[in-house]
Parts: structure tokens; C-alpha cells; sequence
């Protein structure tokens, strides 16, 4: 299948669904890490901070109301700390994919980190050196979350995740999910979309006001 990126394509191998076969809606939950304090050269291994520690347990009890059935996370710890009570309280294990990490913008001075967030969006196909495009990126991880569609249809996922991977996931279904979106999120956030079979229906923002 393909999937636009602005005025580019994406094509993705995935498993399609049968002609006439029922299509079930299947449930992802989005969260995005809580705080979590950069330390220069430990982008994988860093957790959160006490704040996002907090954050963690409030995201544990706004979502243990819900029946998850899969938890997968990007690698990095700040993900998986973020989203490792809830998977506790719902007696599943994480899994990791690789291809889920935090895109690496690469070496980008003289420009602030926000202009150069914004014109790897702005210029898909642009990378600063030592860096990842967004479709570079785009593409590894929508494969994964595809698969993951397919693989677990009409089920309810929570993957942990970053501010810009999650944007290229969505901006890959939807473009309005682009540069504003990602600098309008927070650290936590909680996406809850919904697809029908791989196509983007429902999303909702489910962290909105939760932090008193």
C-alpha cells in the first residue's frame, strides 16, 4: 500500500485484507514519554524524571479503565518507563521494536532545535548530517505500526512513543499532523486513534487536563 508524505508517497508491504472480509476496528493508544532530562549522549538509556515518573502512574490511572491487549514501545527507556505500569496493571509484558525510536535530527546548528524541527517538516526529504529525514523515519515506523494493525486487528494497543515519531506515524494517514501538531503536544500525551482495518478514523487527545 502507499501512504502520502505532502507531495511524496510511501509504499509499505503489508498483508492486505480479504475482498468482503468484516474489517474490525482496532484501538491504539498513542503515548508519548513523560519528562524526561536530556543527557548528552544518553539519548536510549535516560528515564524520567520525577515529574514524569508522577505522570506515569496518572497515565496508569486514566487508561486502567481500559482492556489493553498489546503493549509495544519504542526502546528507549523514557518510552518504556512511561508506559510500564499500565502494562503491569494490565499483566502483559512490553515488546520493543527498534523501528519505533525517536527520530535523530542530527547535527542542526546554527538553527534553534525548533527551526530545524520545522524545516524537516517543512522538506521531507532533507536530512541535517548525521540525521534522519522524515520520510526516512516515516517509513520504518509506519511499517511497524501496519503490521502491528494487521497482526491485531480489532484489538487494543498501547505503544510508547516520541513527540516526532508519533507525528510521522499520523501525518502519514492524515498531513494535517505536521509541525504545529508536534510542537503543540506535550510530554506526556496520550493519542487515542482509531482505524478500521489500516485506515485512520476516530482521534482523540486523552491527556487534555489531566495534570492538575
Amino acid at each position: 500500500m502507499s501512504l502520502a508524505w505532502g507531495c511524496c508517497s510511501i509504499q509499505f508491504e503489508v498483508n492486505s485484507f480479504e475482498q468482503g472480509e468484516l474489517i474490525l476496528e482496532t484501538i491504539v493508544y498513542f503515548i508519548r514519554h513523560a519528562e524526561s532530562v536530556f543527557v548528552e549522549g544518553l539519548e536510549r538509556s535516560r528515564g524520567l524524571s520525577e515529574q514524569g515518573a508522577r505522570d506515569a502512574k496518572k497515565i496508569k490511572e486514566l487508561l486502567q479503565r481500559e482492556t489493553v491487549d498489546v503493549f509495544v514501545s519504542s526502546p528507549y527507556a523514557r518510552s518504556v518507563d512511561t508506559i510500564q505500569e499500565l502494562a503491569d496493571w494490565n499483566g502483559k509484558t512490553i515488546e520493543y521494536f527498534e523501528d519505533l525510536r525517536e527520530r535523530n535530527i542530527g547535527q542542526f546548528e546554527p538553527l534553534s532545535f525548533v527551526d530545524a524541527k520545522r524545516k524537516v517538516y517543512d522538506y521531507p526529504d532533507f536530512s541535517f548530517p548525521e540525521g534522519e529525514s522524515s520520510s526516512q523515519a516515516a517509513a520504518r515506523a509506519v511499517q511497524v505500526l501496519l503490521s502491528l494493525l494487521v497482526q491485531y486487528e480489532g484489538k487494543t494497543l498501547v505503544i510508547g512513543t516520541h513527540g516526532d515519531i508519533m507525528t510521522l506515524m499520523l501525518h502519514a494517514f492524515d498531513p494535517k499532523y505536521g509541525f504545529e501538531f508536534w510542537k503543540s503536544t506535550t510530554m506526556p500525551d496520550i493519542y487515542g486513534v482509531h482505524f478500521e482495518g489500516t485506515a485512520l478514523g476516530q482521534v482523540s487527545r486523552e491527556w487534555e487536563g489531566v495534570r492538575s
